[in-house]
């Protein structure tokens, strides 16, 4: 079996899993919403609006109140600016000069970002996606480097322009176990152009990597 066919069966797991979790999703929150709005239980306002806020957005009322902080020691404009920080690359545009209320507006517009003040007075926000960079998705490549890690490069392993490593693989199993071409798929680059591709292949060969099977070999 090649790595692609592979993943293409991973990918159907990943979306049979997707199925199932917002099916759970869904049956949580009519379970709450019975629970406050059900025959059973009488409608109390207050108690639906914090019901609501404690389910969905704790963590954003946390993040406002420490940029509200943040803030309060800024008292000209500063050069602000957007950080994409993807699982694989980084993107980084301006967003002008503003003063603390308008940053602060800016917050509360985006309650996902995550504000910081650098050494030099500037402040970023910080935005997190789950999913790889454009310039990721149009280079990026899984290998093995020179001291047999499994790692993701900026082109083919051959140019050693590493982004990232993961683990540490056991050579020997992995050759005796996986098919010779697909072995010689990852010595020689294998591309991921999107999230699912990427958990795909870091699935596969974490089974391989040395913590894994020396802890696997020690069992009785």
């Amino acid at each position: 079996m090649t790595v692609h066919r592979f993943l293409k069966q991973l990918k159907k797991r990943l979306r049979w899993k997707r199925s199932w979790l917002t099916l759970g999703i869904f049956v949580l929150v009519a379970a709450v919403t019975w629970s406050l709005f059900g025959d059973d239980a009488p409608y109390n306002p207050k108690v639906a609006t914090r019901a609501t806020l404690a389910v969905l957005t704790p963590e954003k009322d946390v993040r406002l109140q420490e940029a509200t902080k943040l803030l309060q020691t800024i008292s000209d404009r500063r050069e602000s600016y957007l950080l994409k920080s993807y699982v694989c690359g980084e993107e980084r545009s301006q967003l002008g000069s503003h003063t603390s209320q308008e940053l602060l507006s800016l917050q509360k517009q985006h309650p996902s970002w995550q504000l910081s003040i650098q050494e030099n007075g500037d402040v970023v926000f910080t935005e997190n996606i789950e999913d790889l960079s454009p310039d990721c998705k149009e280079k990026a490549v899984f290998g093995i480097d020179g001291s047999s890690n499994l790692s993701l490069f900026n082109g083919t392993p051959a140019n050693n322009h590493i982004i990232r490593t993961f683990f540490q693989l056991n050579i020997q199993q992995l050759e005796s176990s996986l098919p010779r071409d697909t072995v010689a798929q990852l010595h020689e680059g294998i591309r991921v152009t999107d999230i699912e591709e990427y958990n795909s292949v870091l699935s596969t060969f974490s089974d391989y990597a040395i913590e894994v099977t020396e802890g696997a070999m020690s069992r009785p």
